[in-house]
């Protein structure tokens, strides 16, 4: 998904509302027919005070050059830029990297996953929160994705990146989609979502979600590998994912 224009630009205007005092919500659509409503911009606006503890923990790792994908608001660039960090965040919602801009954020820029690449420079730290390693979309964009970022990182680079277990769930509904996604050759939790906001839509696009295991597999072969788990009590997790180190031949 390309830069939204600004009819498609769903959360950003949500984010915006809520930076104005105005509300804000976010309601995900599946192309099944399931709808939800998500978390929405209060989560986006977080001091780090409040943030769930998994995340807390994880985002003491971060380091050196970071770059944040899919910053939304900005409430971890802002963190750690605070703490003295160098930090690029980029978004594909216009409106939401105007909202980082306001909120004092020095180098935030409306770009998709697809488009980061070494002319970005070079990274110490990638972070990927908010569920964030969804926006690999699918197995085979996420392993193409993951080894171009090998090569624009430091030899100690980490990701680090939350998911969403979507096998820990009773719910019918889930379940099938599951099944369904099963028997067209996808990820059982590669989901075909778009996001909508009063008037506002994005377009369709998938968001890829996956088990312990299923993250494990998709690094194997890209240099990249788990360190450990932050776990959060419940489906959400965090993975440290580090450079494999190189084996010296004797």
């Amino acid at each position: 998904m390309s830069e939204l224009t600004n009819g498609q630009d769903a959360y950003g205007h949500a984010a915006y509302d809520y930076y104005r005092g105005k509300g804000g919500y976010e309601v995900n659509e599946r192309d099944d027919g399931f709808v939800g409503i998500a978390v929405g911009p209060a989560a986006y606006f977080a001091e780090h005070e409040n943030w769930p503890p998994h995340e807390k923990e994880a985002i003491r790792l971060a380091r050196g050059k970071v770059l944040d994908i899919g910053c939304g608001a900005g409430r971890n660039s802002l963190y750690l830029q605070q703490k003295g960090l160098d930090v690029l965040g980029i978004d594909l919602s216009p409106m939401a990297i105007m909202v980082c801009q306001l909120r004092g954020f020095k180098k935030a820029r409306v770009m998709s996953i697809t488009e980061v690449d070494s002319r970005l420079g070079t990274f110490d730290t990638i972070v990927m929160y908010g569920n964030n390693f969804g926006l690999f979309g699918s197995f085979e964009r996420a392993r193409l994705l993951l080894k171009r970022f090998h090569g624009m990182t430091s030899d100690r680079a980490r990701i680090i990146a939350e998911s969403n277990d979507p096998y820990l769930t009773n719910e019918r509904c889930h379940l099938e989609y599951h099944k369904r996604n099963r028997r067209r050759g996808r990820m059982a939790g590669q989901v075909r979502m778009r996001v909508r906001y009063q008037k506002y839509a994005t377009p369709w696009f998938d968001y890829l979600l996956v088990s312990k295991n299923e993250m494990e597999m998709i690094l194997d072969g890209t240099r990249w590998s788990v360190s450990r788990f932050v776990d959060s009590g419940w489906s959400l997790y965090i993975a440290v994912i580090e450079k494999e180190r190189q084996r010296h031949r004797a």
